[in-house]
């Protein structure tokens, strides 16, 4: 069966005077996929997202949610989305529920209906049992829930969270996290996250934006893979005054050799960089016992989504550069020559 396509971005740029903050991207998004949207800051993120939800118009192109394009059909393809902003905006002078009811009302939710959405929706984001407490008077994680039952009240196909775990303690993370997951199952989900390692425990795919432009559409786990140039090795030995350097000096694949740390048991942790087509375990194996390094832990270092996103910006930064170095030259030629022109 094929897939259905809940959101359509179609050759879009945004341009503030000569600034242009999105230049002409296009990438499709499909039912119940929860889809990570990376950039670094600066990179047209939030514009992109603040385009998808309606907030900003895109100076060109066209952007489709749930059927309706955003800029003609306004009402029908927001009512399709929830929003969860970043820094939680609530109304502190509100109880949950009375937030969570004034949501409701904006959101045209029937009255016949609007009770029982409450109810389903304090109850998804376990806000039961604060339902009466003003707003201002909850933890960071209350709040994040209750910004959180906002995007959901109504029911929403679509669900654009920005930064929903930013400020939260580790339990909390976990938690907020867990619930992203099973809202995936019923809803379209966008999410941001300067937490990589959030993102490629909750994503199916990633979208990475730079300087304006879309540079990756991939799973995180093709990204880690195909990021990785080297193949890295931790290991753990008995302390041995650098020995362990000295000897994998001497191994042809190895390229480097970092120290990570030292323990409190007398063992010291290296990071040893290889080239990628080579194994070097079988090796070490050999090597290290014959020159007096008792090995304790030897595990491949796999690549994460961070090293992947940070290899991929900084390759398109430097070709961004180039471009740039190259349009200042092409302009400096032209300006010298109206210039010498002008001298005849």
């Amino acid at each position: 069966m094929e897939e259905s396509q809940v959101i359509k971005v179609e050759n879009v740029t945004k341009k503030y005077g000569n600034f242009v903050a999105v230049n002409d991207i296009s990438f499709e998004i499909n039912d119940h996929e929860v889809v990570g949207f990376l950039g670094p800051n600066g990179a047209g993120k939030s514009t992109t997202m603040n385009m998808i939800t309606g907030f900003i118009e895109p100076t060109k192109g066209k952007i489709v949610v749930d059927g309706y394009d955003i800029s003609k059909s306004p009402k029908k393809a927001k009512a399709s989305i929830g929003y969860m902003p970043e820094g939680v905006p609530l109304y502190y002078d509100l109880t949950v529920k009375e937030f969570i009811s004034y949501m409701a009302d904006l959101k045209n939710v029937k009255r016949k209906d609007k009770k029982e959405a409450i109810e389903n929706v304090m109850k998804e984001t376990g806000l039961l049992d604060v339902q009466n407490k003003l707003t201002k008077n909850l933890s960071r994680g209350y709040k994040q829930r209750v910004s959180l039952a906002g995007a959901l009240i109504g029911n929403p196909d679509v669900l654009i969270l920005d930064e929903p775990t930013v400020g939260l303690d580790p339990k909390q993370i976990a938690e907020i996290r867990e619930l992203i997951k099973s809202l995936g199952k019923k809803h379209t989900v966008i999410l941001s996250s300067h937490i990589l390692s959030e993102v490629s425990q909750i994503c199916e795919r990633v979208i990475i934006i730079n300087h304006g432009k879309i540079v990756a559409v991939d799973t995180p786990e093709h990204l880690e893979k195909e990021t990785q140039n080297d193949n890295r090795i931790v290991i753990t030995v008995e302390e041995n005054e650098n020995k362990l350097q000295d000897v994998c000096e001497k191994i042809k694949d190895i390229k480097s050799v970092k120290l990570l740390n030292n323990n409190d048991d007398g063992t010291v942790r290296y990071l040893i960089t290889a080239k990628a087509d080579s194994d070097v375990r079988k090796e070490l194996f050999k090597v290290l016992p014959k020159n007096d390094i008792t090995i304790f832990e030897l595990k491949n270092d796999e690549n994460t989504l961070e090293d992947a996103f940070l290899r991929i910006i900084n390759e398109k930064d430097e070709e961004y550069n180039v471009q740039k170095e190259a349009e200042k030259a092409s302009k400096n030629n032209v300006k010298l020559k109206k210039e010498k022109g002008g001298k005849k």
